[in-house]
């Protein structure tokens, strides 16, 4: 999985700032639905809904067999899944992005980790960490 490797490469270079990771976008995901859609020409549509642990809902891109006889239904609903997980990252790293600008001064390490999603996946409410 390019996330996985991606998230490798960083730990490898030492990169240390608050960021997204792979493990938080799963996290932040509360359900999947997938729907599904055969055109008149007979192709077969999915896309992957995900509601994220604040409730807000995301689609992507949806997978296409062009040809019916194509279609599997396990391989569609992954990249369905891929497809809208990707939606993920920028709504999250505005997220991250937006606490982190209205700090006054640099973030310590203690409370980077206090801005970590907790043991049930939730995050802290917006601007609560380091005050």
């Amino acid at each position: 999985m390019i996330d996985q490797s991606i998230e490798q490469e960083i730990k490898a270079k030492g990169l240390t700032a608050p960021r997204i990771k792979p493990a938080d976008i799963e996290a932040n995901i509360a359900d999947v639905e997938i729907v599904k859609h055969v055109s008149k020409t007979g192709q077969v549509l999915r896309w992957a809904v995900i509601t994220t642990r604040n409730g807000y809902a995301v689609v992507g891109k949806p997978s296409c067999a062009v040809s019916s006889a194509n279609d599997n239904a396990e391989i569609g609903e992954k990249v369905a899944i891929t497809n809208s997980r990707e939606e993920l990252w920028p709504l999250m790293g505005y997220e991250l992005r937006s606490k982190l600008a209205y700090r006054k001064e640099p973030m310590t390490l203690g409370e980077a980790v206090a801005m970590l999603p907790d043991q049930e996946g939730l995050y802290p409410p917006f601007g609560v960490a380091g005050q």
